[in-house]
């Protein structure tokens, strides 16, 4: 699978707005190990946006 399907499919799923249809199909051909990386990946990269927005409004 594509890099991008992977980072879609973590997005869609942080905001609760997949299909089932087609995340049952995704599922099985997504690598576990890669799928939890991205989750992580992207949270931590959310995290690292809200610190940033959060010290620019407090300067």
């Amino acid at each position: 699978m594509k890099p991008l399907t992977y980072i879609r499919m973590v997005l869609w799923s942080f905001f609760g707005i997949r299909r089932s249809t087609s995340a049952e199909s995704e599922i099985t051909q997504a690598h576990p190990l890669l799928l939890i990386a991205t989750a992580v990946a992207l949270a931590a990269a959310f995290v690292l946006v809200l610190i940033t927005v959060a010290r620019l409004a407090s300067s």
